[in-house]
């Protein structure tokens, strides 16, 4: 039976060094800060704002809600994000995707000054992932790289395949799993035959948005598999992976809920210390 992979746990611990760094340069003179903008009242954003803003007064950063109705334009958006991207107070900006229809996600994301963006998804910390260069790098993402980095699960010279190509972790994680020295092969709706593929992985990552997509046939025993998926069926959240066929086939497996989610808030929290550092 594989290993189950913590996430709260390990979100915790990598919570507490956040707020070791936040408490030290509030001793210098910086809080940091972190701007979350909602618009609308869609019951999910809702709740993950709820959650973030809680996390963040937890390790000492000064979050501030700004809720617009779901009428406002894209113009007021652009304004505002303006005016935050000029305030010294914040030093991460979030805009809770996803956005009204006649709101165009990718201008907003693009007026986010890029020291401010905590999400990594401006192109210019898109450029600077694929570069190897510093810069913000997605939430999601860095939190299952510190998930591997936590439980000492060795990635140099392991085949990693994802299943997944979207902007948001399919593609930055590949770019990190490169970095980290491991040979990947990304994998999606196109892909022929994809269970071949994945019966080779040694560490295996799904991120599709299927609900219990990767059973225990497409999973090569002794695997690493990291479920990116949160899913609802019939009012209980799971994951892209069928957690009861493969947790006996794998080494180590992360649950839903409770595995990559908690990791990613914490990603958030630390993307924002690291921002307010540079200010500093």
């Amino acid at each position: 039976m594989a290993i189950l992979i913590d996430g709260k746990a390990w979100a915790a611990h990598d919570r507490a060094q956040t707020a070791a760094a936040a408490a030290k340069l509030a001793d210098s003179g910086v809080k940091a800060g972190l701007a979350v903008v909602l618009i609308g009242e869609h019951p999910a954003s809702m709740s993950y704002v709820r959650g973030k803003d809680r996390a963040a007064a937890e390790v000492g950063i000064h979050a501030e809600v700004i809720r617009l109705p779901s009428s406002t334009t894209q113009t007021a958006l652009l304004g505002l994000i303006r005016e935050l991207n000029g305030d010294e107070r914040f030093h991460g900006i979030l805009v809770q995707l996803p956005l009204p229809a006649h709101i165009n996600e990718r201008s907003v994301i693009e007026a986010i000054a890029p020291r401010k963006d905590v999400d990594g998804f401006h192109p210019v910390n898109v450029g600077a992932l694929a570069l190897g260069m510093p810069g913000m790098v997605p939430c999601t993402p860095l939190g299952v790289m510190r998930l591997f980095e936590y439980e000492h699960i060795a990635l140099e010279g392991k085949h990693a395949v994802v299943i997944g190509r979207s902007q948001i972790v399919g593609k930055p994680l590949a770019q990190l799993l490169l970095a980290a020295n491991a040979t990947v092969t990304v994998c999606h709706s196109r892909t022929t035959d994809l269970a071949l593929l994945t019966r080779q992985a040694d560490i295996l990552i799904a991120a599709i948005g299927k609900p219990r997509f990767v059973t225990g046939d497409m999973v090569r025993p002794g695997s690493v598999v990291i479920d990116v998926g949160i899913n609802r069926i019939d009012g209980k959240l799971c994951g892209d992976v069928d957690f009861a066929s493969v947790a006996p086939t794998a080494s180590h497996i992360t649950p839903v809920p409770g595995g990559v989610g908690p990791m990613t808030i914490a990603a958030l929290l630390s993307n924002t210390v690291k921002g307010a550092s540079a200010h500093a």
